[in-house]
């Protein structure tokens, strides 16, 4: 039996069929990952799953004890509540099993107490919290916020962000471990680290899962099976994400063939109606039907089939020899220092991801770059011909009282890749039907406020876009979409996102915010940061062990009065083994200098700066001298077990 059954489920607004009868069943264990444009019903399909909203139609069914979390985009606290508290209220009856036991042990403190009838109400409460999870909930609450990013547990939900209200919420569903869980947009707020971590503990997860994300790398490696929604319908597709684009490819290949078939068949019969004007009764009114047939089948499957959206790249003024510089850039809120003398050169055509764990500083570079903030020291050179557009992540450049229509351009008519198309069939490419367009900009979600304000930034003339968080809320349509108009884009691109499909589609460079104010240049995408980084932390750890394995065994083996440990481990190795022993010791602090120096060297933003060619160089250099210093620790520690026997 599957874990949830879902049969005929129907919802609409208004006039607006949102879900029109779908059904869908879930097994235990099963990972489902949810896709379509933002208000195809994705989030409305979760909500009535989750029983926060109801349906005018259709069964839902759980199987019998089973438990189920949910986590809204826009989740909702007691604004009395602490974090901790917050937190814990996703296992209500453990919490209250902790603090019942926590009084009951007070109260065998106080004088005269009844110690045989508490004695015997802690044994059953430790017997509850032992059945609810154990006594460890404390620590993993701990261990969970820490992983999330989540400081000061105590703090009060009131006073959080929208980013740390999510990541609170985050944190609840996961500790609850419901038996199905829905997650609405996770990894929203949470940067490229923490949504790696999210990415693993869901793969390990025990329960099912239901997913909505445009994190293409989580639905990649963490789903079973993908479902589209889109005109009210839901198709689904085996396999990750991948075998979905497969699938579709496919799809949209034999459907081409279909359309084209029909194309021919509809054109054949509106020959032949062209052709007998007079001809209206009787056997040809048939044929006449039979077009109108053909060409509603045709309206019905473009109805149906999932929209696309259509951008072109903005036009892009010719940019002279200096686009932005930096030099010595440094910016600090008292004591915290954000930016520390960080200096960099962007050329034409270059396309920059920015990325850093949420509050290292990601925006306030770019505001410094915009002027809307000043840095502490250091100078930002700016090119006569260099003109900016904006994606501001607040969406401060929409005003929510005005209609879609009005927010985007102050005029019936736009310029559209050197072409003039009337603004509502440009919105139109943006997937705001003529009905949308009346509607206030307060009305959108946001991700539709998102795609709305990417409409009006791809209006603007500018050879540098600087984009802070574009892709928060965006459905992979938009996101695509997005990404081919940023390779097309002639100009330069500084972009903020925690999104690493995303980045390693578009970006040729990184700025890296590694803590501490310290900024560097990484040449090429987020997975190959990712890589070398793994690679450095995995020999750097692997040189500290092995210098306090080699620090241990010195203190158990202290050397016999007027022997070195050479010589007493001649004892059990060849002479010219001893010697080589003898020599290692030094070989390998100079292999490890080595490995330091190049490590240096590629830490030095300035490097990026120049030659491609030479980082790679070094870079190959590096993992040279990274596998010696392997090889003599292995050597080491192969001749020294020898030598003891």
């Amino acid at each position: 039996m599957p874990l949830l059954t879902v049969q005929d489920l129907r919802k609409s607004y208004g006039t607006r069929i949102v879900l029109d009868g779908v059904s869908f069943a879930v097994e235990e264990g099963e990972r489902v990952g949810f896709i379509g444009v933002n208000g195809s019903g994705k989030s409305t399909l979760f909500r009535i799953v989750a029983g926060v909203e109801g349906r005018e139609g259709g069964t839902i069914a759980l199987r019998r004890d089973a438990t189920v979390g949910y986590l809204a985009q826009e989740p909702e606290f007691g604004e009395a509540e602490s974090i901790r508290s917050a937190v814990a209220a996703g296992r209500p009856a453990l919490g209250a099993a902790l603090v019942a036991w926590q009084e009951v042990a007070r109260r065998l403190a106080e004088p005269g107490a009844d110690h045989d009838r508490l004695l015997a109400r802690q044994a059953e409460l430790s017997a509850e919290i032992e059945r609810l999870g154990g006594w460890d909930w404390e620590h993993r609450v701990e261990a969970m916020l820490t992983r999330l990013g989540i400081a000061e547990p105590d703090r009060p939900v009131a006073g959080l962000s929208g980013g740390e209200r999510k990541r609170v919420a985050l944190a609840r569903v996961l500790l609850a471990t419901p038996d199905l869980l829905l997650l609405d947009e996770p990894t929203n707020h949470l940067d490229a680290d923490t949504v790696l971590f999210l990415e693993e503990y869901l793969e390990s997860y025990p329960g099912a899962v239901m997913l909505i994300t445009h994190d293409r790398y989580v639905l990649d490696r963490v789903v079973d099976r993908m479902i589209e929604v889109a005109a009210g319908r839901l198709t689904s597709y085996d396999g990750a994400y991948q075998e979905y684009l497969q699938a579709k490819a496919e799809e949209a290949e034999r459907l081409g063939i279909e359309d084209e078939k029909r194309r021919k068949l509809i054109a054949k019969e509106l020959d032949w109606v062209r052709r007998s004007p007079p001809a209206r009764t009787g056997k040809p009114r048939a044929r006449i039907q039979r077009l109108e047939a053909l060409r509603e089948q045709q309206r019905q499957r473009r109805m149906q089939r999932p929209r696309e959206l259509s951008a072109i790249a903005p036009p892009a003024p010719r940019l002279g020899r200096t686009v932005l510089e930096l030099h010595h850039v440094t910016k600090a809120y008292g004591e915290r220092v954000l930016i520390r003398d960080f200096s960099t050169i962007l050329r034409a055509g270059e396309r920059i991801g920015i990325i850093g764990p949420n509050g290292a500083g990601k925006t306030t570079l770019l505001k410094i770059i915009l002027g809307q903030e000043p840095a502490d020291a250091g100078e930002i050179v700016l090119g006569e011909n260099t003109r900016i557009a904006y994606f501001d992540q607040t969406r401060s450049d929409l005003d929510p009282e005005t209609s879609v229509y009005d927010a985007v351009a102050g005029t019936d008519w736009v310029t559209v890749g050197g072409r003039r198309v009337h603004l509502r069939s440009y919105l139109e490419d943006f997937l705001f039907p003529a009905p949308v367009q009346q509607q206030k900009v307060a009305s959108l979600s946001g991700g539709e406020r998102n795609r709305l304000l990417l409409a009006k930034l791809l209006l603007q003339e500018s050879n540098l876009l600087i984009l802070d968080e574009p892709t928060n809320d965006l459905d992979l349509v938009t996101l695509r979409a997005l990404e081919s108009v940023l390779a097309d884009y002639a100009g330069a691109v500084l972009v903020a996102t925690h999104d690493r499909f995303f980045l390693d589609k578009v970006a040729t460079a990184l700025f890296v915010f590694e803590g501490d104010g310290v900024v560097h240049r990484h040449e090429g995408g987020y997975e190959l940061y990712r890589r070398l980084r793994a690679e450095r932390e995995a020999a750097e750890r692997a040189a500290r062990e092995e210098r306090e394995a080699r620090e241990r065994q010195r203190t158990r083996r202290p050397a016999a009065p007027g022997a070195t440990g050479a010589r007493d481990a001649g004892k059990r190795l060849t002479w010219k083994e001893a010697r080589e022993l003898e020599g290692l010791e030094e070989r390998i602090l100079a292999a490890e200098a080595e490995r330091d120096a190049l490590a240096a060297r590629l830490g030095d933003p300035a490097l990026y700066a120049g030659d491609g060619a030479e980082v790679a160089r070094l870079t190959a250099e590096y993992d040279a001298a990274v596998a010696r210093v392997d090889a003599l620790y292995a050597r080491w520690a192969e001749l020294e077990e020898k030598a003891n026997g």
